[in-house]
Parts: structure tokens; sequence; C-alpha cells
């Protein structure tokens, strides 16, 4: 199985979280990615295509893998920082 998501990175639990309550406000994802994710996926929308397991570090792969299409979940924290991951497709 394979899974296709975004995310937006960011150096602080406090920046996630604000991320975070700005996406269950309705504000869209692409765009916050785009404007506040430090990987250089964010002039993509933050989408890192689709991936399986082993290809990401465990903790982002797990909230991936756990989460539905669709829905926002994290900060997830990994070596890099905090991320905030929408799954928006399964394989």
């Amino acid at each position: 199985m394979m899974v296709r998501a975004s995310h937006i990175l960011v150096s602080s639990e406090h920046e996630a979280k604000r991320l975070l309550q700005e996406l269950k406000s309705g504000k869209d994802f692409p765009e916050l990615a785009k404007r506040h994710s430090s990987c250089p996926s964010g002039k993509e929308g933050g989408d890192l295509g689709f991936f399986g397991k082993g290809q990401m570090v465990k903790e982002f792969e797990d909230a991936a893998f756990s989460a539905k299409v669709g829905d926002s979940v994290g900060p997830v924290k990994t070596q890099f920082g905090y991320h905030l991951i929408r799954v928006t497709a399964r394989k």
C-alpha cells in the first residue's frame, strides 16, 4: 500500500498548532504550505507524492498511514521539526 500526502514543516510545536487551527477553520492546506513550510515541497503546496512504508522517517510514516484520506493530522515531531500532514490519496 502507498499513500500520497502533503505536509507543512515548521520549527515549533506552537506554530504547528496555530496552523492546525487555521486548517480547521477552513484555510487552504496548499496555500498555508506555500507560506509557512520550511520544506522545499512547500513551493508545491506541500505535496510529497506517493510513498510506501520505509521511505519516510518512522513518526511521519506512522501518522500518514494511520490517517484517513482528507484528514489533517499533527503536529508530528521528527528530527526535522513539526509536521502537519494531510493524506490526499491511497493506492
